[in-house]
């Protein structure tokens, strides 16, 4: 009998999570926003990029939610710290794109993204906090 431990509980939780945003993503898009984009006045060009530019989100979403499962289950701290702070960072800059590309259309509009940025903040901190721990708390 193989005996899988979880030795990284907080890129368990992050992937998980990661795997959720990812679902909510696609739901939010496809029943919500996709459809706001039948607009006749817009080319289908437009619609299209618009729709996969969404999804791909979602991808990147469902990918982290993957590596950071795998990676909880790595004793070797190692070999996936390089990972998670690239993770970190993407989703650091992700952030920044929200806030800006919102500030700079309609800064009215920035409470709209509180959502979005405090689970992209509580994201980041649980993987920060997964990085930060030492060989001992990762070997219990």
């Amino acid at each position: 009998m193989i005996i899988i431990k979880v030795r990284n509980f907080y890129y368990l939780i992050v992937g998980v999570l990661a795997i959720l945003f990812a679902v909510t993503h696609a739901w939010n898009g496809q029943s919500a926003v996709l459809p706001k984009l039948d607009i006749r006045a817009m080319s289908m060009d437009t619609r299209t990029v618009f729709t996969y530019v969404w999804h791909i989100i979602t991808a990147e979403n469902l990918v982290f939610g993957i590596a950071f499962i795998f990676m909880s289950f790595q004793s070797d701290r190692s070999k996936v710290r390089f990972a998670a702070w690239m993770i970190a960072a993407i989703l650091i800059v992700r952030l920044i794109v929200i806030l800006g590309v919102t500030a700079l259309l309609d800064v009215s509009s920035l409470t709209d993204t509180i959502i979005d940025s405090i689970a992209i903040v509580i994201y980041v901190a649980l993987i920060i906090l997964g990085t930060a721990m030492n060989k001992k708390q990762s070997s219990r």
